[in-house]
């Protein structure tokens, strides 16, 4: 194969519309823009929003307090009864829950919570960790460790 024997795949490329080029071709005199208006013409149309005039919607409703969205701080939940998976007496970590597909990603860490019971002696390290979560995992015989 040499440079000058390449070819786009078929059906990849289509040729463009020539617009205004006489009524034989089905685009024109107009082009397909109509016979006259701020459409018509070379640069011509409204800004995304534009209302006529009108007061946009965007303007009309009210804007008030603050959002923290753009900030928030998202981690990957555990509840403690999804660790007795595990074996007792191994380390849980962020990299073991997601072999084991517990969590689908870490996001800004895993946020381990006190929903159900351990049954297991297990080292845990975590992000965060809720209060009743460390007292089920400390009851187990277990470590509950902030990384």
């Amino acid at each position: 194969m040499k440079l000058n024997e390449l070819k786009p795949a078929a059906g990849s490329r289509k040729t463009a519309k020539r617009k205004g080029r006489g009524h034989a071709t089905g685009n024109g005199k107009f082009a397909g823009r109509g016979r006259d208006g701020q459409n018509s013409r070379a640069g011509g149309g409204v800004r995304i929003g534009f209302e006529g005039g009108q007061m946009p919607l965007y303007r009309r409703i009210p804007k008030r307090g603050f959002t923290n969205a753009r900030f928030k701080k998202e981690y990957a939940e555990v509840n403690v009864e999804t660790l007795n998976s595990f074996r007792s007496g191994s380390t849980v970590d962020e990299e073991k829950l997601l072999e084991a597909g517990i969590i689908k990603k870490t996001l800004k860490g895993v946020v381990v919570l006190g929903d159900g019971e351990l049954t297991k002696k297990l080292t845990v390290k975590a992000a965060k960790f809720s209060k009743s979560a460390v007292e089920k995992i400390e009851a187990a015989g277990g470590k509950a460790e902030v990384v």
